[in-house]
Order: structure tokens, then C-alpha cells, then sequence
């Protein structure tokens, strides 16, 4: 056979998380601790599937009306409705007025992804979008891939292991007029730092003077304090205050539909009929993408969504998860104290959500996973899901060891 045509290819560099896993699952250490990935698991280190989610499965495969064809485009319309409620609100006006288009989505990488190829298309203001710095790493790749430009924002500050208010409202009033802003609803990813609700109100009053157009990315709703309103604080306050905007929701963390991938993606727009236009293109954008979404989880966050029993218990199963996660930190910050860990260690408590951004740099991460098998991403950041009450105290020695010695 001819050589291929192909050989010219660049070879891809791995995805760092991917890439933890696996040499996670190649080390035979019985010490071992996976850290690196942003999945939930209990106390055991096992994935969880909510009771919530396992009863409204089986009222899925038990209905005789429901089937496997064809979704449309824009996925299933009580989802999307029920979606858009969750994240802005019961009494939300952009709601009420019509000024949503929300399509269900591929979780929300995917939602990132058609809002990006859609703002490429049609967005009349700058091809620009400001992320902040650290942000999540695909989502700079994601923006590039849609043939944006992207910018950097003041986020994270290293010497407080807090949030960089000044340094990033600084960089906003230096951006382009109109260009896109994107936002962390909640639990910012990685650093698990997230701003005050004055601090908020100072980023929306930065965001319209500068007339830009803020994209939220919401992967956390409920999963961060485990109150499904106060992780939805920005997302409201900057729809409430009239912005056009757009949201990336993921159900992956809140529901535990990792594999399932369900997502919604909504524009809010100042006019209804403006509203109709732009749903029209999101359903086209799809459809040349990957047709139309899948059925089967959707319809089981439809089900938890649309029975009060089935939300009040998902409710308190989501409570119960980013619960854990607290105990988690409150039990490694003691831990720390316990081994004499040097440095101030508050950080841990202060943050919220899946992540802490430890503050050890990439000498001190290679000693974590090379001396003492624990994996996390070269960052710092680790994922609290994944820590157990067990694990405290072995992971407290291995950051006193990394710290002292790299």
C-alpha cells in the first residue's frame, strides 16, 4: 500500500486530564490517589449515580411512550424551558418576555462550542473573548477552534491564593468596546475562587461600560454551595440588569451525567422576535455540527426537573454532595495543621466548589505523584470530589514533603 497522505499530521499532544488517568490507573501503588479528575465520588473513591437520577431512569425506560427517535435540532422543548428556569429564575422577565433561545446541548463543552461557532458567525461586535486567567483549559481551544481571538483578564492572584479583583476589572476597562467577556458563573475551575457578590456587581458595572457581551459558563450550579439560587447569583444579576448574554449549562456535575452529556445553551436578547432569529440559527449551527442531541439523559433531567418530588430529592442529594466536598476541606486544612505543613493553608477553606488551587508548583506536583503516587494536574489543582476522610491525613504528608523538599 502507498504511503499515506496523511503522514504530515502534527502528532496532538495528550489532554492533561486524560493523561493523569491513565497513568493513574498504570501504578500499582495501593497508596495511589487520583486527584486529578473533576468527577465526584464518595467516600469510597467510586462514582455515584443520585437516587434522584437512578428513579427518573426508570420512569424513562418504563414509559411506553417514550422511544428512540430522532430528537429535534434544538433537543427536547420542556428541557430547554426547564433549564433556562433553573439558571435565571422563576420570575425572571428575559423568561417571561421571550427573549431566551435555549437549545439543549452536548453538556457544556458542547454549549461553549455552537455559542462560539454562532458568535463567529453573526456576532456584529469584535471576534474577541476574554478569559480569565487561569481559566479552564479547553476553553481557549474551543474559542480558537471557532476562528476567535483570545484575550487574557486578571483572575487569580498567587500571593493571596485569592481572587485578583483589582488586576481584573483593570483589564476589563482596558478591552475592546463589545468584545465578549466569558465568566465562571460559579466555582470557578481551577482555582475554586469566586468573587463576592459586591465584587460581582463591580464586574457588571466594568462589563456595561464597556458595552461587552458576557458568555457564562455554568458548570456547577448547586454542586458548588449546594444551593441551586446562590450559585445562580450572577447569572440573574447580569440578565436582571438587561445585558444580552449567553449561557453554557452543564448537567455533568449537578446530576451526575457525566457520560450522558447534557447541556443547554441560551442567548438572552433584548427583543423576543430577536429571540426567534437567533434560535433559528443555534438549531442550523447544530444540525451542521452533529445533527441533533441525544435523547436518553436529557429525558432524565427533564424528569427531575419537571416533578417536585423528583427535584426535592435531587436537591438534597446535591446538597449532600458539595456538603461532602466542604468536609473534605475543612478535614485536609486540619490535617495540614495536624502535620506542621508550612505555609498558611486557609486557602482551602476559602475557595468553593470541585477545586482547590493548592498553590504547589510543577517541582512540588511531580514530587506529589512521583514519591507518593498522588495524581493532580501540574497546575496544583485538586479535585476535592475525589478526596475521602481516609485520605486526609496520607495526602497532608505528601503536600509537607513536596513543600519542604521541591
Amino acid at each position: 500500500m502507498a504511503a499515506s497522505r496523511f503522514l504530515e499530521v502534527p502528532q496532538a499532544p495528550p489532554d492533561a486530564i486524560l493523561g493523569i488517568s491513565e497513568a493513574f490507573k498504570a501504578d500499582n501503588s495501593p497508596q495511589k490517589m487520583n486527584l486529578g479528575v473533576g468527577a465526584y465520588r464518595d467516600e469510597e473513591g467510586k462514582p455515584v449515580v443520585l437516587g434522584a437520577v437512578r428513579e427518573a431512569e426508570r420512569r424513562v425506560l418504563e414509559d411506553p411512550t417514550e422511544n428512540k427517535e430522532y430528537l429535534g435540532m434544538g433537543g427536547i422543548p420542556e428541557f430547554c424551558r426547564l433549564s433556562a428556569r433553573m439558571a435565571f429564575g422563576e420570575g425572571s422577565a428575559a423568561l417571561r418576555e421571550g427573549r431566551n433561545a435555549t437549545i439543549q446541548g452536548l453538556s457544556g463543552t458542547g454549549c461553549l462550542r455552537v455559542g462560539g461557532e454562532f458568535l463567529s458567525r453573526f456576532y456584529p461586535g469584535p471576534k474577541i473573548v476574554l478569559i480569565p486567567t487561569p481559566s479552564w483549559a479547553n476553553h481557549r481551544a474551543i474559542f480558537e477552534r471557532c476562528g476567535m481571538q483570545v484575550q487574557q483578564y486578571r483572575y487569580y492572584k498567587a500571593d493571596t491564593r485569592g481572587l485578583d479583583f483589582e488586576g481584573m476589572i483593570e483589564d476589563i476597562k482596558a478591552a475592546p468596546e463589545g468584545a465578549i467577556l466569558l465568566l465562571h458563573a460559579c466555582a470557578h475551575n481551577p482555582t475554586g475562587v469566586d468573587p463576592t457578590p459586591e465584587q460581582w456587581q463591580g464586574i457588571l458595572d466594568a462589563a456595561l461600560a464597556k458595552k461587552l457581551l458576557v458568555f457564562f459558563d455554568s458548570a456547577y450550579q448547586g454542586f458548588a454551595s449546594g444551593d441551586l439560587d446562590r450559585d445562580g447569583y450572577s447569572i440573574r444579576l447580569f440578565c436582571d440588569a438587561g445585558l444580552e448574554l449567553l449561557l453554557a449549562q452543564s448537567f455533568a456535575k449537578n446530576m451526575g451525567l457525566y457520560g450522558e452529556r447534557v447541556g443547554a445553551l441560551t442567548v438572552i436578547v433584548g427583543d423576543s422576535a430577536a429571540a426567534k432569529k437567533v434560535e433559528s440559527q443555534l438549531k442550523i449551527t447544530a444540525r451542521q455540527m452533529y445533527s441533533n442531541p441525544p435523547r436518553h439523559g436529557a429525558s432524565i433531567a427533564t424528569r427531575i426537573l419537571a416533578d417536585p418530588q423528583l427535584y426535592a430529592q435531587w436537591k438534597v442529594e446535591l446538597k449532600g454532595m458539595a456538603d461532602r466536598i466542604l468536609t473534605m476541606r475543612q478535614q485536609l486544612y486540619q490535617a495540614l495543621q495536624e502535620v506542621g505543613a508550612p505555609g498558611d493553608w486557609g486557602h482551602i477553606l476559602r475557595q468553593i466548589g470541585m477545586f482547590s488551587y493548592t498553590g504547589l508548583t510543577k517541582a512540588q506536583v511531580e514530587n506529589m505523584t512521583n514519591k507518593w503516587h498522588v495524581y493532580m494536574t501540574f497546575d496544583g489543582r485538586i479535585s476535592m470530589a475525589g478526596l475521602s476522610s481516609s485520605k486526609c491525613g496520607y495526602l497532608a504528608q505528601a503536600m509537607k514533603d513536596s513543600v519542604e523538599n521541591c
